[in-house]
């Protein structure tokens, strides 16, 4: 079977649909997934009896209600198809096993929305996203709700927030006389990745529990020649590649891009763009399946953002995009971009939501790992910008003070080579610097993580942009005539937040300098950013729209800030663990053997030197290690010892990171003093090179 043959096939799609359900079931289905029409009892029952047969003729023995709580990652219980009749058993799955489910909501983060002993919670069938077939078992997408109604999952703002963007898109489109029936986002996400050996890796507790190195030094060659990227793939790592794509395949993930990435080791997979909510799903079983198919090569698959310290970490670039639902990009210029309303309308949208709600878009991409790489040369700094190129700039400007635009003039590029094709130059160049940037026809934004759900952010992007796109339905109203309302608009974005619109280095400290005169918000933590969550007009923003209720806006300020302390504190414990079992362990026979050596050297007469002055810098190193480690397990009893979560959060930021920082800098130059046969792990020279073979 080719692998176009095999695309899809373990997925319950539209196709599969048609073939499988009648006429009117098929017609309920499409607008209960487009209008929100339910189904009757009967239709229900026809969908989830077609679904069960074809997940038989699979193979699948089981279904399972398939959801994303609030720990970041995908949860599922499954349950047999099987029903015992007389002697046998039969296959059952009824509409009503479909449409709703029952989960256990004590025990997953809800942020006080639900007691240990309020246990019940419900799972409630998407049908905008379509069920597949993973182990044998057939995975419904759901959302995930608590007994009082309350979301407990990323999927239902999600939702939400697509509504709300679907309507105001719609009605800003009306308003300039253009007809559609549905406007969706659409977003790519590419993920970026570790690859190491599965053998090494066990060896590395730090990388077990937390995801990354918590001691190593630099090794000797990193990736200061640019030798790695869009480099030539090895033997082991090819072969990982092509598996995954075929899995990734099969479950109908267009993952369409693999290549190595800047660091050692490092690599990323992209997928063509689709609608956001499958996007999402399609991103998370993504993660999963790279873990799962590096596993079958002896590989281990990293997606900590920042797994070793030092090179480049990874990130989880988010491209989106607005679409109708006859294919029409919103976003794209085309040949006259200041004659297109459309385009400078959904422009400025996005302008004005990224300035006016910059804090919520530095939240959904804060977490305790992606603040080791944010800022770090490698990614997007804390401070929320936007790049969209010297002539958009120009040409929104010319539009705002009332002058013709005029057209740019089109270059090519020819190389000085005679038989190279000439390629006309784009508009703009790229900026990797920007947080959010415009790349011709689609917004990245590059801060995400490359371990996030990309249902957060994208839940800030959607109500941003559609709260805005509200705000100029309504001065189009009052305005007569549309190309006067549309340079208004524009004038009025410029005046109100092209504060925000910068194309230049956003590592260069004469931006951070810029901004702060700007009055950009700077977040520079995970907990300044959490801080500013559920402050009133960000609270405003996504309550009034129905995004999120006061409540469930209160609770996930509270789990990011309980998930962040405890990360930092399963850290702290490893590190601790590590330098006081391995460490200073394999440093003090170190110097056993050193004292032994510079006996035998007086003993013979010889001077030794450099072996007195290896023990003398080790047995330091070793007294500044106890050190480190007493005054971490105060910090970490002084954390855990604060009345809240937010009081926690700052302790475990402002007190044991920079202790943690410390004693790895003590342990990192005592490994550089000890022979490798008595270092106690593998360093990164044999962690980032193991799979360039």
């Amino acid at each position: 079977m080719s692998f176009t043959d095999s695309y899809g096939i373990q997925v319950f799609s539209d196709r599969v649909m048609r073939e499988r359900l009648s006429s009117q079931a098929y017609q309920s289905y499409k607008q209960l997934s487009q209008e929100g029409v339910a189904l009757t009892r009967d239709v229900a029952d026809e969908i989830a009896c077609a679904m069960k047969d074809w997940a038989l003729e699979k193979g699948a023995t089981h279904f399972t209600h398939w959801f994303q709580p609030m720990t970041g990652m995908t949860a599922e219980k499954h349950e047999a198809f099987i029903r015992p009749e007389g002697d046998g058993a039969l296959a059952v799955f009824s509409g009503k096993e479909l449409i709703k489910g029952e989960s256990d909501a004590s025990s997953f983060p809800s942020g006080g929305l639900r007691a240990t002993f309020e246990a019940r919670g419900y799972t409630a069938w998407d049908p905008t996203s379509y069920a597949f077939i993973k182990d044998k078992t057939l995975c419904v997408p759901t959302a995930f709700c608590s007994y009082t109604g309350e979301a407990l999952d990323k999927k239902t703002p999600l939702m939400r927030s697509m509504r709300l963007l679907n309507a105001s898109a719609l009605r800003l489109l009306s308003r300039l006389g253009i007809k559609a029936e549905r406007v969706s986002a659409m977003v790519g996400a590419e993920q970026e990745y570790f690859l190491i050996d599965k053998e090494l890796y066990r060896l590395r507790p730090d990388l077990i529990y937390t995801g990354r190195t918590l001691l190593g030094r630099r090794p000797s060659k990193g990736q200061e020649l640019d030798d790695h990227f869009f480099g030539a793939l090895k033997p082991r790592v090819s072969a990982f590649m092509r598996e995954l794509d075929e899995e990734l395949w099969k479950l109908g993930i267009p993952a369409k891009t693999c290549h190595n990435e800047a660091a050692p080791a490092q690599h990323e997979l992209a997928c063509v763009y689709e609608s956001v909510n499958v996007a999402v799903d399609h991103n998370q079983l993504t993660m999963e399946m790279m873990k799962r198919v590096a596993s079958r090569h002896g590989l281990v698959c990293l997606l900590h953002e920042k797994p070793f310290k030092g090179v480049n970490g990874s990130g989880k670039h988010n491209n989106w995009s607005l679409q109708t639902d006859d294919g029409t990009n919103l976003l794209e210029p085309g040949d006259k971009p200041w004659e297109n309303p459309v385009f400078l309308l959904m422009l400025a949208a996005m302008i004005r939501g990224v300035d006016k709600y910059a804090e919520l878009l530095r939240v959904s991409v804060a977490s305790a790992g992606n603040d080791l790489r944010l800022g770090g040369d490698e990614a997007p700094p804390a401070i929320i910008s936007m790049y969209l190129g010297d002539d958009l700039c120009r040409m929104l400007r010319n539009i705002a003070d009332g002058q013709q635009p005029g057209s740019p003039d089109r270059e090519y590029i020819t190389g000085g080579v005679d038989t190279l094709s000439p390629v006309m130059k784009d508009t703009s160049d790229r900026n990797r610097t920007s947080p959010v940037a415009f790349t011709g026809n689609k917004f990245e934004f590059r801060a995400v993580g490359s371990s996030f759900s990309v249902a957060d952010i994208n839940v800030i992007i959607n109500t941003a942009v559609a709260d805005s796109l509200d705000r100029f339905a309504q001065l189009l109203d009052k305005c007569g005539d549309i190309e006067n309302g549309v340079r208004e608009i524009i004038r009025l974005t410029l005046g109100e937040h092209g504060k925000i619109l910068f194309n230049g280095n956003n590592y260069s400290l004469e931006w951070a300098k810029e901004a702060e005169k700007r009055g950009l918000p700077r977040l520079n933590t995970a907990v300044d950013a959490f801080k500013r969550f559920c402050a009133p007009e960000n609270m405003a923003l996504l309550t009034c729209h129905n995004v999120f209720s006061q409540a469930e806006m209160r609770s996930r300020r509270e789990i990011m800030l309980e998930n962040y302390s405890k990360i930092v504190a399963i850290e702290a414990h490893t590190l601790t663990d590590m330098l006081r079992r391995d460490v200073l362990p394999a440093a003090q026979e170190y110097t056993l053997r050193l004292s032994e050596g510079i006996i035998k050297k007086q003993q013979a007469k010889v001077e030794p030197r450099s072996e007195s002055l290896t023990l003398s810098t080790l047995n330091d190193l070793c007294n500044k290690l106890y050190d480190a480690c007493a005054a971490l397990d105060m910090a970490l009893d002084e954390a855990e010892g604060q009345a809240s979560e937010m009081e926690k959060a700052e302790c475990y930021c402002e007190k044991v990171l920079p202790l943690m920082k410390l004693a790895r800098g003590y342990c990192d130059e005592a490994e550089a003093l000890c022979p490798s046969d008595g270092w106690p792990y593998p360093d990164y020279g044999s962690l980032l090179s193991a799979t360039s073979v």
